[in-house]
This record gives C-alpha cells, sequence and structure tokens, in this order.
C-alpha cells in the first residue's frame, strides 16, 4: 500500500468497536471470554498476543475499509498485548503492521451468519491460518459437526478432522471439553497442549487441588483408622497373653498344693 494511500485510512479512534449487533445466545459471549480467560492464565508473562471477543477487525480487502469483520473472537501473535499500553476498542490491521489473527472463531447462532460461506472466504483473504466454527445446538441441521478447525493452505481452508487440533503455529491446540458448574455439566471450548491434555481454569485447578487435599486427608484418616486398629489389636492380644499367664500362674500354685501321692 502507497503512503498517500495509508495516509486516506482512518484511526481506531474514528472507528467503531462493533456493529453493535446483539449475540443470539449465551455461547456466543461466553465461549470467547472463557478462552480469553484461559488464554490469560496460560500466557499470563507473554506481551506479544491478543485475543478480541466480539471486536471489529477493519482491513482492506474489502471496497470499503470502515466495513469490518466482526468474529466472536479472534487471536493475533506478534503484536503488541495492550496497543500503546492502552486497551484496543478495534482490531485495526493497518495499525498493526497488516499483521492477520492467525485464529477466528465463530460460534453459530439461529440467525445465519454465512459461517460456512462468506466469512469463511474473507478470512481466507485475509491470511487468518486457522478458522474455527463452533456449533454446539446443530443449528442448520447436521450437515456439519459440532466443532470444525480448518487450516489454510494455498488459499483454500481444509478441515482438521483430529480432536482436540493441534496448532503448532500457536503453541496449542483447541477442542471441546465439559465443565462442572456444581448441578450442571456444560460443553465449551478450551486450550490444548501438545500430548491432548485440557488447560485447566484457574478455579478448576482450585478444585483439582482441593479434590487432591481431600484423598490425601482421606487416606490419611484411612491410615489412622488401620493403625489404631493394628494398636488396638495388638493391645488386645497383650491382654490375651496376660490373662493367659495369669491362668498359668495359677495351675502352676494348684499343682503345687496337691498332696504328694
Amino acid at each position: 500500500m502507497l503512503k498517500s494511500e495509508t495516509q486516506k485510512l482512518p484511526s481506531s479512534a474514528e472507528l467503531p468497536c462493533s456493529d453493535d449487533t446483539p449475540v443470539d445466545n449465551e455461547e456466543q459471549n461466553f465461549i470467547p471470554n472463557f478462552l480469553l480467560f484461559l488464554l490469560e492464565y496460560i500466557w499470563g508473562e507473554r506481551q506479544d498476543w491478543f485475543f478480541g471477543v466480539d471486536m471489529a477487525i477493519y482491513h482492506t480487502t474489502g471496497n470499503n475499509v470502515r466495513v469490518p469483520i466482526i468474529p466472536d473472537g479472534f487471536l493475533a501473535l506478534n503484536v503488541e498485548r495492550c496497543k500503546g499500553g492502552e486497551p484496543r476498542s478495534s482490531y485495526v490491521m493497518w495499525e498493526e503492521n497488516n499483521v492477520a489473527p492467525i485464529l477466528a472463531l465463530e460460534i453459530v447462532s439461529k440467525t445465519p451468519g454465512g459461517e460456512y460461506s462468506s466469512k469463511e472466504a474473507l478470512y481466507a483473504q485475509l491470511g487468518v491460518l486457522y478458522y474455527v466454527i463452533y456449533n454446539p445446538r446443530q443449528f442448520g441441521g447436521e450437515s456439519h459437526q459440532k466443532l470444525e478447525v480448518y487450516k489454510l493452505i494455498n488459499g483454500r481452508y481444509h478441515w482438521q478432522v483430529q480432536e482436540p487440533v493441534w496448532m503448532p503455529e500457536i503453541d496449542l491446540g483447541i477442542g471441546r471439553g465439559v465443565r462442572n458448574y456444581g448441578e450442571y455439566e456444560r460443553e465449551i471450548l478450551y486450550w490444548f497442549d501438545e500430548e491432548g491434555n485440557r488447560y485447566a481454569s484457574t478455579e478448576e485447578e482450585l478444585e483439582i487441588v482441593r479434590q487432591r487435599v481431600e484423598s490425601a486427608e482421606q487416606q490419611t484418616e484411612q491410615e489412622r483408622q488401620r493403625a489404631e486398629s493394628a494398636e488396638q489389636r495388638a493391645e488386645s492380644a497383650e491382654q490375651q497373653i496376660e490373662q493367659l499367664q495369669r491362668e498359668l500362674e495359677r495351675y502352676r500354685q494348684q499343682l503345687g498344693d496337691l498332696p504328694d501321692l
């Protein structure tokens, strides 16, 4: 892009952060935010990434630079964690050295949103390496899987059928997992490591620790009870020996009292 053309592009301060279209269901808001919070836990020390939720991505691919694409969630690498030390209101590619998101996430809702058509084509044009479509309620029938992850290869998206899908360029995997909420369980998306182990959130880690502490306490109590039982058996055996010794002494006394024949 020529310098004169760059100067004509609007700044992030001039552009809206979204199109203010409300989400259709809870998953569209909760799942991307959960992935963001989990990523903050995993990459807490890193400052070279950004994960946007329901945020506009402005680009120069379309006919109008003021018309963004707004995924439910997206991940960009090799960018500032906080742009200029301030939170972003939108992701403006010409202000990010034209770094495209490496991953885009769409949660399918009851209202058709072009997840399997127009959005897929635009993400490919932008150069988004991984395109993730999550359709937990399978809106539109069962022609698609609940989770489909595509990788951009030679300009076209190819479905990665394994799950969780390992993404070496991100050093993370993505897949589904069931989270316990006390009285009910819920399927959501998680990040995974290369061995296929799911990364747990902080509260889940605390719950795991709590369960381990409870298990250790139960084992300790069982060992204490076994020790007490062994001690009681030893005391009982000692008492029996003492009783036998007293009976033996009594028999000896009785034998000593017998007259000589």
